[in-house]
């Protein structure tokens, strides 16, 4: 399949080293990303679209977020920046509802833990949608690539 990502890079450079739990998401969100995604770059009227699979490599530099995109042999296909802007309020609240589920699973019952774990998902579902209208023009993602983008997003962002 060439509609995907076969190996990402975080250029964490810079960002303060994260703790345990974020460090362990960045983890899981990258080999659940290598494992199953979906995304291709959209056809321009002036050039062919590069085949894929593509290396990405996200970072954040002079407050964007950048999108730098390669082949799989490695040569640079192309880059996007976006704002972080649209991202802060749902980056925030996820982090949020994210350090509640983490204290929650020390101690309280399942059913609290549930009814928490359901708010992270709806935030993780919001920030995901954000992402995809970022992405609208530059590349096609499906859904789940992109709650696993935010994710990553989120480590960058927070780290």
């Amino acid at each position: 399949m060439t509609n995907r990502i076969c190996h990402i890079e975080i250029d964490d450079r810079g960002l303060a080293r994260p703790t345990a739990e974020i460090e362990q998401e960045r983890r899981v969100a990258i080999f659940d990303l290598l494992e199953e995604n979906s995304f291709a770059l959209p056809a321009r009227e002036d050039r062919p679209v590069p085949p894929g699979p593509y290396r990405l490599g996200l970072a954040i530099r002079d407050g964007r977020l950048v999108f730098e995109i390669g082949s799989e042999a490695g040569e640079p296909v192309g880059a996007f920046h976006l704002s972080l802007g649209p991202f802060r309020q749902v980056v925030k609240d996820y982090f949020q509802i994210c350090e509640s589920y983490f204290e929650a699973v020390k101690r309280l019952p399942p059913s609290q833990i549930e009814a928490i774990d359901m708010a992270r998902r709806g935030i993780h579902n919001e920030g995901a949608r954000v992402l995809q209208e970022r992405l609208e023009g530059k590349a096609e993602v499906d859904t789940d690539t992109a709650r696993r983008l935010f994710t990553l997003i989120c480590v960058l962002h927070w780290g």
